[in-house]
């Protein structure tokens, strides 16, 4: 991860539930999961992130990911704790 990629939110409304989705948007086309979490400022550090992982609780397009490596993209979306952000590229 770069100092280039940045993170806002943008109060959309998530077309599951009717809740908020912050937009995460990235300058390189794709970010690994325990990156993005970081990033998003989803979890504090690598190891919560694989612990929340661990114990499947991070969900990535609606299914539950295992792996703290996995490449997302944009248009992916990643959900923690109630919080759902989704990837997109920063023109």
């Amino acid at each position: 991860m770069t100092r280039r990629e940045s993170s806002r939110a943008t109060g959309q409304p998530s077309p599951r539930d009717g809740g908020a989705e912050e937009t995460v948007e990235i300058r390189e086309g794709t970010i690994r999961l325990g990156q993005l979490l970081k990033l998003a400022s989803l979890v504090d550090d690598g190891v919560e992130a694989a612990e929340l992982i661990r114990h499947g609780l991070v969900k990535v397009n609606g299914e539950i990911e295992e792996r703290r490596g996995r490449q997302l993209g944009a248009g992916d979306s990643v959900e923690v704790n109630g919080r759902r952000v989704r990837l997109a590229t920063h023109p």
